[in-house]
């Protein structure tokens, strides 16, 4: 995919990057330190995306003042959209908040940079990002390119992650408790619902497996708790790396194989469990789809395939947060009726209530939803 545009009399074409696959623009405009915060802002909003070719560290500012006028939106269209969501039932008001969300990312999204064919910048005050660029795409291949200079932050944040780690309080003492997310990769930054893997009693010690291992963050916490044998599932090959680069970083990996698998490994095992995306809405970015699950296809083939994978005796757990049904996404009679028509009977439940900030924040559009949320460890058996 490439973008196109004309400079110095000439068009010009250059590879569109975006790792979270968004399309390429299609009006591109040349732009440098001449153009002022409010051009910028009506060029961005009308679709016209801007190739920076100005100070890099004005750039960045440039960005920062694009989001401040974002937020300051005018007091009428603010009146008129708290009117709007005041209005709408939970699950209009969730929609209504993607739209703003993919609005403003658009907006966000037009201000791009250009890359050199082995990621360097050619701009004035330009940093050094080559690592944070290979560690996301994969290594240079000598081919100039283009991206937005917000998702090249996103890049770069998500490099500093990954040198720092996540601490994980249920994989023990520090220093040895840390989960290392690649970009791309959902970061387990809620830890209420790792707690409730760590605490509840498990059926066996030989064997468990993990679907949809992500960072293999539960993967690792099953075989810190005395697991002899895990098998960890993922399907995306990005995921698939970050869990054996954190297997290795905690000397887990005799312990947990890893399979590339579209949910179930063969066989079967005592201990089966999953921590699906929550959330029954398309994702738009390969991030989003650690959190939104369109259709709970999923979760829903989770459940129908757990029987047909649980020894005798066995349990699944089913690690889900009732978010979606606080925004009138899905209902707790509708996850009753997969259960049931999987052949499974509830065997328990364990639940907690989040810990995050967002739980606290009155001003969250989803705050209500928020506020009652609660995350749950479901023990399913076989009917």
């Amino acid at each position: 995919m490439t973008i196109a545009w004309a400079e110095q009399g000439q068009t010009h074409t250059l590879h569109w990057r975006s790792a979270q696959g968004a399309a390429a623009p299609r009006r591109v405009q040349v732009a440098d330190d001449r153009l002022s915060a409010d051009q910028a802002y009506r060029l961005a909003c009308e679709g016209t995306a801007l190739l920076w070719r100005g100070d890099f560290q004005n750039a960045r500012q440039l960005l920062q003042a694009l989001q401040r006028r974002i937020e300051r939106k005018p007091a009428s269209s603010a009146a008129r959209a708290a009117a709007k969501t005041a209005q709408a039932d939970a699950a209009t008001r969730f929609h209504l908040h993607r739209q703003a969300q993919a609005q403003r990312a658009r907006t966000l999204g037009a201000l791009l940079i250009a890359l050199e064919g082995d990621y360097s910048i050619a701009l004035r005050r330009a940093p050094d990002w080559r690592v944070a660029c290979t560690e996301a795409w994969g290594p240079a291949d000598g081919t100039p390119s283009v991206v937005s200079l917000r998702e090249l932050l996103g890049i770069v944040g998500a490099h500093e992650w990954r040198k720092k780690g996540v601490e994980i309080a249920a994989l023990g003492a520090a220093p040895h408790n840390r989960i290392h997310p690649h970009y791309g990769v959902f970061s387990p930054v809620r830890g209420e619902y790792l707690d409730l893997v760590a605490r509840q009693p498990l059926p066996s010690q030989a064997l468990a497996f993990d679907i949809g291992t992500g960072t293999g963050v539960l993967a690792a916490v099953l075989a810190r708790r005395g697991v002899r044998r895990v098998v960890a599932t993922e399907l995306a090959p990005r995921a698939l790396a970050c869990a054996q680069d954190n297997l290795q970083r905690l000397g887990l990996q005799e312990r947990v194989e890893l399979l590339q698998a579209d949910l179930f490994p063969p066989g079967r095992a005592p201990l089966v469990v999953c921590n699906p995306p929550w959330l029954p809405a398309r994702p738009v970015s390969a991030i989003e789809q650690a959190v939104y699950d369109e259709d709970s296809r999923m979760l829903r083939g989770f459940l129908a395939g757990l029987a047909q994978h649980l020894e005798e005796g066995g349990e699944g757990w089913l690690i889900l947060s009732d978010l979606a049904e606080h925004l009138g996404l899905r209902t707790r009679a509708q996850l009753l009726d997969w259960i049931a028509a999987a052949g499974l009977r509830v065997l328990g439940r364990e639940d907690v209530r989040p810990r995050h900030g967002k739980a606290q924040d009155a001003s969250d559009p989803l705050h209500a939803a928020r506020a009652a949320e609660v995350t749950s460890l479901w023990r399913l058996g076989a009917a």
